[in-house]
């Protein structure tokens, strides 16, 4: 009775140890926790990200939907494990860096973010080469009639046609938003309004304001008849998307950075502005989206 009450003791200690060694995984399963920031390509880029996950085996939750601040904290805080960021933005926005020499240049600014986040464990994986720069945008009949094509030509004439602008609160005040931008460009607005970044696209083309933020890569750019004003000053940094990952959760999944690595190349501009259009104006769900492009591309 002795050795039997011993060998089930040693049963039950060899069962706990082998349970404890997956770490916060259930049964052995591979967890990942992804990120997303509020807007269509945020959602289409976790969503992508998911699928692929998926594929090879991950449970993948996902938490999406916040302002940029949040999405890093929460990757700062290990509430999520990776999330898909944009150089510029950890340029200006987290390091508070303003050098226009690095942050104009793909690699210089690519670099320089990887190397800093890299001192706090947080890694940059691999950059998608599409640039999803912020942009300001006008009715192409209006940029026609008022002969505005760039920020330039924009500031020059904002003022006298008293002109109203739509931005979200965060591009508001951003260190390379709004209020930068007008300050480097001397450019005035006769009212600014306050919406979400949604809604800039729905009330611009609608005819209640007379220009509007955006983002280059938007599908509602060409699909609403807007133009794309020139930043001749090049006032805005280079936002290239790149997964970055919690130093420790790379090291448990080395795979993800190979997972992960395909959209760099398949994904260009032309391509998430079909994706984003999906979501936004045919308002299809980004999961399916995102699973019917890769096997269009081949890529599960």
């Amino acid at each position: 009775m002795k050795k039997l009450s011993l060998l089930l003791l040693i049963v039950m200690l060899i069962g706990s140890v082998v349970t404890g060694c997956g770490g916060s995984n259930d049964a052995g399963e591979k967890t990942v926790k992804i990120g997303g920031k509020a807007g269509t390509e945020a959602y289409v880029l976790a969503n992508l990200a998911k699928v692929l996950l998926e594929e090879e085996g991950f449970k993948v939750k996902t938490k999406l939907g916040v302002k940029s601040v949040l999405a890093r904290k929460a990757l700062e805080t290990g509430e999520v494990d990776l999330y898909y960021e944009y150089t510029g933005t950890a340029y200006t926005v987290y390091h508070k860096a303003s050098n226009k020499e690095v942050m104009t240049n793909p690699e210089k600014v690519y670099e320089w973010v990887k190397k800093k986040d890299k001192e706090q464990n947080l890694l940059w994986l691999d950059r998608i080469t599409y640039n999803n720069t912020y942009t300001v945008m006008l009715r192409e009949e209006d940029a026609k009639q008022w002969n505005i094509q760039s920020l330039s030509d924009l500031a020059a004439k904002a003022k006298e046609l008293g002109l109203t602008f739509g931005t979200d609160s965060e591009f508001y005040q951003r260190p390379d938003g709004l209020q930068a931008l007008m300050k480097s460009y001397n450019l005035e607005f006769g009212d600014i309004k306050k919406m979400s970044a949604g809604i800039v696209y729905k009330a611009l083309k609608e005819g209640k304001i007379d220009a509007g933020m955006g983002y280059s890569t938007d599908g509602r750019i060409k699909a609403f008849g807007f133009v794309n004003l020139k930043d001749d000053q090049n006032f805005f940094p280079v936002y290239n998307p790149a997964p970055v990952i919690r130093k420790e959760v790379l090291e448990e999944y080395p795979e993800i950075e190979k997972i992960l690595k395909p959209l760099t190349k398949k994904l260009t501009t032309a391509e998430v502005q079909k994706l984003n259009a999906k979501v936004a104006i045919e308002h299809q769900e980004a999961y399916q989206v995102a699973k019917e492009w890769l096997k269009k591309q081949g890529l599960i």
